[in-house]
């Protein structure tokens, strides 16, 4: 199949068709109220939050130093911080079973992407009521993600695609599977990994083919990978895609540089054996993917080639 075009940032009219749905962020019976006076003083911006589950103890939040109203605003009407919130109070969260409860949070960070928060770091006061002490919360929240294992089979050979991207928090060029943030509330998680896949690789991925991986994980887990729960929300959906391609295809694949560079990408695409993708690359979403694929066709859950 032709798998390689030039790249575009057209989404296509049917991802919506193949798009896995995700029900709107709501809590009932939440009320939230401002502080009738906010002034320009950050140290001064709070707010109050009535969860379900502590009628009796309201969640006050507040902004440190250097936190706008209007940061604080979008802080606390974010789909990052509502999700956080739901997944607290969620059947396995954190204050289901009443043993812990949620005190106080401190924004300390907001970064806009454009109109909307791509990060939000902020600080949760959570008590263990047996104990008595406060259990770690700082939090760096981004959301959910989706990256792809593209699996090419050319004249016999399966090669891997992965992304050579500059990472300025390990100070390092990593290899990586393609991979990208989702930009909305809407749940769009195959869509945006075909496109983000389209954009670092110039390869355009049929959605029908693809194959949600983590899916096959227990319902208890939520069927996402949680990279680094210990201070980022972030939670990945993984998905495999397989083709045939030519040599020719390979060889054109291989070192080619793309990204979006108005967006600071700074993309070079490696194609790889599979058979050595477990070692030359220390990402995480890849030696996962590779975990869960090779277990899914250990216990014949992948789908039929088609």
């Amino acid at each position: 199949m032709a798998l390689l075009h030039q790249p575009s940032r057209c989404w296509l009219r049917d991802w919506r068709k193949y798009a896995l749905s995700s029900s709107p962020i709501l809590l009932q019976n939440h009320r939230r109220t401002f502080c009738p006076k906010m002034s320009s003083d950050s140290s001064s911006l709070t707010h109050s939050i009535t969860l379900p589950n502590q009628l009796a103890d309201p969640v006050t939040v507040d902004a440190a130093p250097g936190i706008s109203a209007s940061e604080f605003r979008k802080a606390i009407d974010s789909s990052l911080f509502k999700q956080w919130l739901k997944n607290m109070q969620s059947e396995a969260g954190v204050l289901s079973n009443g043993a812990m409860s949620l005190e106080r949070v401190l924004i300390q960070g907001v970064d806009m992407f454009g109109n909307r928060i791509g990060f939000l770091k902020f600080k949760a006061d959570i008590l263990d009521k047996e104990t008595g002490k406060k259990v770690p919360g700082i939090v760096f929240a981004r959301g959910p993600a989706v990256a792809v294992l593209i699996l090419l089979d050319s004249e016999g050979e399966i090669y891997t695609v992965l992304t050579e991207q500059v990472r300025v928090p390990v100070g390092k060029r990593i290899l990586e599977l393609p991979a990208g943030m989702l930009e909305n509330d809407r749940g769009d998680f195959i869509g945006t990994a075909a496109r983000e896949v389209e954009e670092e690789t110039g390869i355009h991925l049929n959605l029908q083919d693809m194959v949600d991986l983590t899916a096959f994980l227990d319902p208890s887990t939520g069927c996402r990978l949680f990279p680094s729960p210990g201070g980022c929300d972030e939670e990945i959906s993984l998905f495999l895609y397989k083709g045939s391609v030519s040599k020719e295809t390979i060889t054109q694949l291989q070192g080619k540089e793309t990204g979006l560079r108005e967006r600071g990408e700074l993309i070079k695409v490696h194609v790889v054996p599979y058979k050595k993708l477990w070692r030359v690359t220390a990402d995480a979403k890849t030696l996962s993917a590779i975990a869960l694929y090779e277990m899914a066709k250990k216990e014949g859950l992948l789908p039929p080639a088609g």
